[in-house]
């Protein structure tokens, strides 16, 4: 199963790609289906592609909403 996770541009690059960052982590992103994205924006990315740009208030929403759900599978012995 593939989640769409917020991550934060941090590089933009030619052709509609950028670079994005999740806990430390840097992916390649197509961002060429969103417009006007900028530096520090977030996005939703899923499959490698940009679908939606988020405020900031609701990117780190959704990113305590990963935070939380990963600590109840940890705490269940679900996940290492």
């Amino acid at each position: 199963m593939c989640l769409a996770v917020p991550m934060k541009v941090i590089e933009l690059k030619e052709g509609g790609a950028g670079v994005c960052e999740l806990e430390n982590t840097l992916y390649e992103v197509d961002l060429s289906l969103i417009e006007s994205v900028e530096l520090d924006d977030y996005v939703i990315v899923h499959a490698g592609f940009a679908i939606e740009k988020l405020d900031i208030e609701e990117a780190n929403e959704r990113l305590q909403l990963f935070a939380d759900l990963a600590e109840t599978y940890k705490d269940q012995g679900k996940v290492g």
